[in-house]
């Protein structure tokens, strides 16, 4: 089963009390790391990290509760909010030797990007959102019909009990319709690779569910704050979409102007899982945020 990258040395790296994130590493030169998103792990940076690798140091942790990473009980609303998560970021660049990287992240992992690049602008030097907006805009967007392609978000925004019991009494079903329906080339994502999404999907329900909860609490609330005291992503940023802003009714690039000034907004033609199904596009996207 492909659990790991090709070429990738692995490591634990302690980034919190009782917290360990399961990491790749491989290259040498400027680092970026790469933050994987849902129902996924870090195996989907896999055609992206192994390409940028050849003059870069690439680092492709799992998440805090997602993959090989540990998956702290949900105990408060910090335990899973982005905020918590960005720290775990750069405390565990930090002990790789990494003061300052640039941030790449897909899903769930673009949020964790974005949160710490307002958090932690001395740390990140550039940054590339795929295929989502900054939480609080996801959520002024999302109303009427339009809403119902993100009814799993509404799910996990339950409090603790129903979500967790409801997912995970048909997990495979439930993680396997998002590798279906966002998914314009289902040879993107093989048989084993596939496999190994489910499967660890299937052993962290609860982590998960956390995550997602703390983007309809937390998340937002830190999103707001930021909002109102005007603070931005001032590296240089690199947002890449579908042309889902059109579909939904809203100027997606307008939205992401009021985060950050220098910014370059792509759509491309390619269903969510981008660095797998268009991982050329994705490749040449980052190499060019990097220069600027």
């Amino acid at each position: 089963m492909a659990s790991t990258i090709s070429g990738f040395d692995y490591r634990r790296v302690s980034v919190d009390e009782d917290v360990a994130l399961n990491v790749a590493v491989s290259g040498t030169g400027v680092p970026i790391v790469l933050l994987h998103g849902f129902p996924q792990t870090h195996l989907m940076w896999r055609h992206v990290a192994t390409d940028l690798a050849v003059d870069h140091t690439v680092i492709c942790p799992d998440l805090r509760g997602y993959g090989a990473s540990d998956k702290p009980a949900g105990r408060d609303s910090d335990t899973y909010s982005k905020r918590t998560m960005a720290r775990d970021i750069v405390a565990m660049a930090r002990t790789l030797g990494h003061e300052r990287f640039a941030l790449a992240g897909h899903d769930r992992g673009a949020l964790v990007a974005i949160r710490a690049g307002l958090d932690h602008p001395d740390v990140i030097t550039h940054l590339a959102s795929l295929d989502v907006l900054p939480t609080l805009d996801m959520w002024d967007i999302l109303r009427g019909s339009s809403a119902a392609v993100a009814f799993h978000l509404y799910l996990m925004a339950q409090p603790p009990g129903l979500p967790e019991q409801m997912i995970s009494a048909t997990a495979d079903a439930f993680f396997g319709h998002f590798l279906d329906v966002w998914t314009q080339n289902p040879d993107a994502i093989p048989g084993d690779v596939r496999a190994e999404y489910l499967k660890a999907s299937r052993e962290a329900v609860p982590s998960i569910v956390a995550d997602y909860r703390a983007s309809a609490g937390i998340d937002v609330e830190h999103d707001q704050a930021d909002r109102t005291a005007g603070n931005r992503l001032v590296m240089p940023v690199t947002a890449i979409q579908q042309d889902w802003g059109a579909a939904l009714g809203f100027d997606a690039a307008a939205l992401w102007r009021t985060w950050a000034s220098d910014l370059e907004h792509m759509t491309i033609s390619a269903g969510h899982f981008m660095p797998e199904e268009a991982p050329a596009e994705i490749i040449k996207a980052l190499r060019s945020l990097l220069t600027r």
